[in-house]
């Protein structure tokens, strides 16, 4: 593994959150949410996960468990800061983050959910990609290797050139690796289908922000997730932007709408208990 660490941790006040970035990419994902949030007077910590910002191998070799573990890690550094803890991701990092939510019930107070890939089944994705799902074992999903392609998840052009240059300059620590090892792709679609049983467990509040035209992921997700949590859900889907919603044309308001739910739910949560805490109904 990479002894180098890109985490990013900005210190605040007393309620943290962590942020979780996708599978094959960087903390650079949440750098941008993290901001906002640290301007608002939260600490945020934003993980390196295991395998990750290094070599195509060092990504390869790593497991679901692997990445949850890195997470685990996080939450707990996070709470020994804290006296509160709000947990979130993007993609696959929102997958991890609502296992945290479930594994940890007493120790997360919400969930943020960004661009949830419960099933990969956007547009933008190849024809052939619905073949991978009949492959069940790692050793052959060794084989193959998914190349990042246009748009790149990201609607904003300056910024989806940004991340093209520093594909081509191989700089794995601010956008990630340009190829997916196959067997990421199948720990993913493990660690979706262990997060789905989970689902009811997680009772706390819960704010999801999907794209609209999401290239990776549809709608279809976030219908799933507010079908099956077993809480509060506040969903809002963004009519401008792709799956890397975090950087993308509608990143301001995804800063804008991170921050309010966290506002509501610390107060609202110390004078009133999270059991009869409501959000308001998603728009």
């Amino acid at each position: 593994m990479s002894n180098e660490d890109n985490s990013i941790y900005y210190q605040g006040g007393r309620t943290g959150i962590l942020l979780i970035h996708g599978l094959g990419g960087t903390p650079l994902q949440m750098r941008y949410v993290a901001r906002g949030l640290a301007r608002a007077g939260y600490t945020v910590s934003c993980p390196q996960l295991a395998g990750h910002c290094g070599s195509f191998d060092e990504l390869r070799t790593t497991s679901w468990s692997d990445w949850n573990a890195s997470c685990e890690v996080a939450l707990r550094a996070l709470k020994a800061e804290c006296d509160d803890v709000i947990v979130g991701g993007l993609s696959g990092g929102s997958l991890l983050a609502l296992n945290l939510a479930a594994d940890n019930p007493s120790q997360v107070l919400g969930t943020l959910v960004y661009s949830p890939p419960l099933k990969l089944d956007g547009w933008g994705l190849p024809w052939y990609a619905s073949l991978f799902s009949l492959i069940r074992h790692r050793w052959f999903a060794d084989l193959f290797r998914f190349a990042e392609h246009h748009p790149y998840g990201i609607k904003d052009s300056r910024v989806r050139e940004m991340v093209i240059n520093a594909m081509r300059k191989g700089d794995n620590t601010a956008v990630g690796s340009g190829w997916i090892p196959g067997a990421l792709m199948m720990e993913l679609r493990w660690l979706s289908k262990i997060v789905r049983q989970k689902l009811g467990s997680i009772t706390r509040p819960v704010m999801i922000i999907h794209p609209r035209d999401d290239d990776r992921a549809s709608l279809r997700n976030t219908a799933y997730l507010q079908q099956h949590l077993g809480g509060m859900v506040e969903a809002h889907v963004f009519d401008d932007s792709y799956h890397i919603v975090t950087m993308d044309r509608q990143r301001d308001a995804v800063v804008e709408r991170t921050v309010a739910f966290a506002d509501a739910l610390v107060p609202e949560a110390a004078s009133i208990g999270l059991q009869t805490f409501k959000i308001q109904a998603a728009e």
